[in-house]
């Protein structure tokens, strides 16, 4: 059944179809030239008072926007458009422009292009002089009222284009987003590293503990996943002769959707030959810092909701065991079995699963459960047990724990990096008990990449890897609590339509 249309809809349908009989549709306008755009008319401009803009009235100024705001006024009209800056003030007088009666049928959301010379009204607002103006797109549709259209957050969600259109702030967010993934490139290609891309679609679902988008390849008549990780492939250069990689781009887990997690995100992972967790953990200072000051008006100190975060040099350290024994007051060095591990869980009344069969998956229980939420100002937790970190190197004088470590701000993680794991025989075990933790209700498992054990084979250099998840990192800069807010078009269920 077609949709009803509103009287504005069927009004607007029939100005465009006036204009087509007139032979002046504006769809059939393929470009448009323009010698400014609102940023650099405000640059060059706005400095100067009514009277001195008299002398610039020889500049013929080319612009174009969408109709915010459309005033009337006998033989005057005021409007204000917007392009991708900001907007900006026009005026149109009858006895200048040989259309006048066409643009009075204008409506707010249209796209036009504008000449004109430079002024400044008696209130000192700068604003384009128009003698040349010409319709490049009708909306069909009305934008929103500006203070009660568009506040459902669903509907901005799905139709971000109108949400850009009626919330500068929106747009500022995304603009900073790209901001901060430029700032991250840059300083890891000041640092010697090089750029690449992995496989989105892969053969094996590794790199990371999590549950996959799988797919199926016609042609190849196989099963394929959507990568929840580019570690392995990644590590494959690193045995290939790179000594630095990263990769930025998206990463699809097939997970529950909440505030922190969307099913397709944006991570960094990088890899460091010949480097440890220990320059991990200074990279990773240095690199969230850098991106701080960049953004935060050359400050470490930055608000985020009702907090204060400081990211002074060096964050707080604490091992695994030393953040449970500070928040639960529980000291896993005197637990020297599972059962009584076990049996302070269960009187912790915390939830042990089938898979939980070791005691460094009921430390890092207690951690997940108890201490996480503890840990506001940036914290670097370190050494992991073994069970959980299936890529990570084991630390010397610690079989049981790993060379690993996660950054924590404002109870969120935001980055985990590791000494990684180069030994391929020790690899297949890791990988092998993962698959056998399937059997017990794990459904988050790192199945078998017997191609990059092979690739281990053929020797990969000690090296540290990190991965940092962007999407929380434009979060806690813009101080948006949802990721949804950061990402243009997030993932939501589909509207069923009649």
């Amino acid at each position: 059944m077609e949709k009803k249309i509103s009287d504005q809809e069927k009004n607007r349908k029939l100005k465009l179809e006036k204009l087509i009989n007139q032979n002046q549709n504006p769809f059939l306008e393929t470009s448009y030239l323009r010698n400014y755009n609102s940023k650099k008319f405000y640059q060059d401009f706005d400095k100067y008072n009514k009277e001195e803009l008299l002398e610039k009235e020889h500049i013929l100024i080319s612009m174009a926007g969408r109709i915010k705001r459309f005033r009337r006024s006998g033989k005057v009209i005021f409007a204000n458009l917007i392009d991708e800056y900001q907007e900006f003030q026009i005026y149109i007088k009858k006895d200048l422009i040989s259309n006048f009666d066409k643009v009075k049928e204008f409506d707010i959301g249209d796209i036009v292009g504008v000449k004109g010379f430079v002024m400044k009204t008696r209130v000192q607002t700068l604003t384009l002089k128009v003698n040349e103006i010409i319709l490049l797109a009708k909306a069909l549709k009305p934008l929103p009222e500006k203070y009660h259209g568009l506040v459902d957050v669903e509907t901005r969600y799905r139709k971000r284009y109108l949400d850009l259109i009626m919330n500068k702030e929106v747009k500022d967010v995304f603009v900073k987003r790209t901001k901060i993934i430029n700032s991250i490139r840059n300083y890891l290609n000041n640092l010697g590293f090089l750029e690449v891309q992995t496989p989105i679609l892969q053969p094996i679902h590794g790199g990371a503990v999590a549950r996959p988008f799988t797919t199926f390849h016609n042609s190849l008549k196989q099963k394929l996943y959507l990568r929840i990780a580019t570690e392995l492939y990644l590590k494959r250069l690193i045995v290939g002769g790179f000594n630095k990689v990263y990769e930025i781009g998206p990463i699809f887990r097939n997970e529950g959707i909440s505030p922190k997690h969307n099913p397709e995100f944006y991570s960094l992972e990088a890899y460091w030959a010949y480097k440890n967790y220990h320059v991990m953990i200074e990279l990773c200072e240095n690199l969230i810092n850098d991106v701080v000051l960049k953004l935060n008006n050359n400050s470490l100190s930055l608000k985020y909701q009702n907090q204060i975060l400081n990211f002074k040099k060096p964050y707080l350290k604490l091992t695994m065991i030393q953040a449970v024994k500070k928040y639960c007051n529980v000291d896993f060095e005197k637990i020297k079995t599972f059962e009584q591990a076990k049996e302070i869980a269960l009187k912790n009344n915390l939830p042990i699963l089938k898979h939980h069969n070791s005691i460094g998956h009921i430390l890092n229980l207690f951690f997940e459960e108890k201490v996480e939420q503890n840990l506001i100002q940036p914290t670097i937790i370190y050494e992991y047990p073994f069970e959980i970190s299936p890529l990570a190197k084991k630390i010397k004088t610690k079989p049981l724990f790993c060379e690993r470590f996660e950054l924590f701000i404002n109870t969120i993680e935001f980055v985990n990096a590791f000494s990684e794991l180069n030994n391929p025989n020790e690899q297949y075990l890791r990988f092998k008990n993962q698959v056998e933790s399937k059997q017990n209700g794990n459904l988050e498992y790192h199945e078998i990449d017997y191609d990059y054990i092979e690739a281990l084979k053929y020797g990969l250099a000690p090296c540290g890897g990190i991965g940092i998840g962007i999407d929380r990192l434009v979060m806690l800069i813009c101080n948006k609590t949802s990721i949804k807010d950061v990402l243009l078009f997030p993932q939501l269920k589909t509207k069923k339509t009649k």
